[in-house]
């Protein structure tokens, strides 16, 4: 494939669903979501999936599109977004990538090469209960003796990149491969939304906050009735707590007061894939709708790697 990509960044809460469908309104544009929890189905509420408007005002790719407790991996969305990228450009539209997981994001702008290693289920479970038995520490120093140059790449509080690396050297008999780079067969440019860390903060508590108004509890009861309760996107933020409250553990303001922490954890962990000082990302004021709509068509027509 050839063609241009813009890829429209920012943290949790920072609206870039409202500003895809405003550059949707200006140019012709397929959204390719990049966000690891709205791939699945029946986590709308958990996930701040976009609404059934927001989904008839433009096409959307890979929102929704696997079971909640389907495995998945970087490769798979590697593969399901290059394709839809191809789709795109030959119904003329430009692909507009948007999204909040910045190994997603990196991954396909940068052309990475990674491990086609399928999850183990069977592992994982052991893994999750070497966790509970131990701790997560325990885990990474597994780790650390298997391979002990991801060991040291990869954060002893990140479970779920700790246990992928297990499973790959599982898999191969090898240690994790250092990652490849190639140039991707597309010209892209990045702008990014920009709010103050306290403004993301406050549109992260209200969103928690009509998360559990509008369902998140009963959403969460209704995919254990179906799913179980041991697939790992139940485990992801949200849904761990809105289980625990299931369960009796926490009421109703603890399981908020939970869902807000661990929201503002991730903020800052997705700070450090889209940092300020990123040359490739265009930063604009998130509060400025229009410059910001601006600035992704400006992008459109100026294609760069």
């Amino acid at each position: 494939m050839s063609g241009h990509v813009v890829a429209l960044l920012g943290g949790t809460a920072s609206g870039k669903t409202a500003a895809a469908i405003e550059v949707a309104r200006r140019m012709p544009v397929e959204i390719v979501s990049a966000d690891s929890r709205q791939l699945r189905r029946e986590m709308r509420i958990g996930t701040a999936a976009p609404s059934d408007e927001e989904l008839a005002a433009v096409p959307h790719h890979l929102v929704g599109v696997i079971a909640p407790d389907a495995p998945w991996t970087l490769a798979n969305f590697l593969e399901r977004a290059l394709g839809a990228f191809e789709e795109i450009q030959v119904r003329g539209n430009m692909p507009l990538l948007v999204g909040g997981t910045g190994q997603y994001v990196w991954a396909l702008l940068e052309g990475w090469e990674v491990p086609g290693v399928p999850p183990d289920p069977a592992l994982r479970a052991g893994l999750a209960a070497e966790v509970a038995e131990h701790g997560l520490e325990a885990l990474h120093a597994r780790l650390a003796r298997l391979d002990p140059a991801s060991a040291d790449r990869i954060d002893a509080r990140n479970e779920r990149r700790v246990v992928r690396a297990i499973e790959i050297i599982e898999a191969t008999g090898a240690p994790v491969a250092p990652l490849v780079r190639r140039e991707p067969p597309f010209s892209w440019r990045t702008v990014g939304i920009a709010r103050p860390r306290d403004v993301l903060h406050e549109r992260a508590d209200a969103r928690a906050e009509h998360m559990y108004r509008d369902g998140l509890v009963d959403e969460t009861r209704a995919l254990v009735g179906r799913y179980g309760r041991e697939f790992e996107a139940l485990r992801s933020i949200g849904y761990a707590d809105a289980l625990r409250l299931l369960d009796g553990e926490l009421d109703e303001a603890a399981a908020l007061e939970h869902t807000r922490t661990e929201t503002h954890r991730l903020i800052r962990m997705q700070a450090t894939w889209f940092r300020s000082d990123d040359e490739r990302i265009e930063w604009r004021d998130g509060a400025d709708g229009q410059a910001l709509a601006d600035a992704v068509v400006a992008a459109a027509g100026a294609p760069v790697r």
